[in-house]
């Protein structure tokens, strides 16, 4: 194409009787530039018009373009079942939580995975990006590693809770700060590790290749990449501690650390855990004896 701006392609593509007319910089291969026009025709509107003037805008042949519509139905109805499969995942996937730990760790990491999507269709909703179908894998994609790490906190909060011996004066706060604690370095450096890759097909894809289909995709994985770091700990966890803190069991305990005072829980939290860590579970191996020559 000519060398032309975005810009010039919208405003040529409303004079011609295309309403919201949004267009996008795709791809860049050599000194071609290609485009994408999206936008809404209207009854009395020829596209065959429109592609007409689209091409003399950038100085091409009407045949060099291609044109596809699509009516409103059918973007509804991939959006209905896109929001049946959305349900079925979910659904799907409390079961297996309910099943794997308990009903309340399911809520939490439902929480967590709602808060990591909510805030990046909301970072998409800010910014003005265009959601395409590359960034509805990248949402699903992002929701798989929240359940992940979530997965992986509580599996840990799980273990300790095991470990801690009957009739301990620790609270299940105290159980799950520890246990946070305790996971926070994976976490982090889990979330330097998948970002890093995520930025490099930013930089590299976008960037210097111009591929706009990977910034889109790219965007999406970085900014709930950076949102789930933090949910499983931060959103998940307290959601989790909040529900067994009603549990008898944990409210007998907070009871008993009420004048103790909550530090002195997580002493004896750390103390317990590290005591039954270490315990032996298998008589030690019996030593070598030396031969005597």
């Amino acid at each position: 194409t000519a060398a032309v701006s975005t810009d010039e392609i919208a405003r040529v593509a409303q004079r011609a009787g295309v309403a919201d007319a949004r267009v996008q910089l795709v791809t860049i291969s050599g000194s071609d530039d290609i485009f994408r026009v999206r936008g809404a025709l209207g009854p009395d509107v020829d596209d065959g018009a429109v592609v007409a003037q689209l091409a003399a805008a950038v100085d091409v042949g009407p045949e060099e373009l291609s044109s596809r519509q699509v009516s409103p139905s059918f973007g509804d109805e991939v959006a209905g079942k896109a929001r049946r499969a959305l349900v079925v995942f979910l659904v799907l996937i409390a079961l297996y939580l309910w099943v794997r730990f308990e009903w309340k760790m399911s809520l939490g990491a439902l929480a967590a995975v709602a808060h990591d999507t909510v805030l990046t269709v909301g970072a998409y909703a800010l910014f003005g990006f265009e959601v395409t179908p590359a960034t509805v894998v990248a949402f699903l994609t992002i929701m798989g590693y929240s359940l992940y790490d979530t997965i992986v906190v509580f599996d840990r909060v799980k273990s300790n809770e095991r470990l801690l011996p009957a009739r301990s004066h620790v609270t299940y706060t105290s159980l799950a700060d520890v246990s946070l604690n305790q996971v926070l370095m994976r976490s982090v450096n889990t979330s330097i590790t998948s970002a890093l890759p995520v930025v490099s097909l930013l930089v590299v894809g976008a960037g210097v290749l111009g591929a706009g289909v990977l910034a889109e995709f790219a965007i999406a994985l970085l900014i709930g990449i950076l949102v789930g770091s933090y949910s499983s700990l931060f959103v998940a966890m307290p959601i989790v501690a909040a529900l067994k803190m009603r549990e008898d069991v944990w409210r007998h305990a907070r009871a008993a650390t009420d004048t103790a005072g909550r530090l002195e829980s997580m002493d004896a939290a750390v103390t317990a855990l590290a005591a039954e860590s270490y315990t032996r579970t298998a008589p030690p191996r019996p030593r070598k004896r030396s031969r005597r020559r």
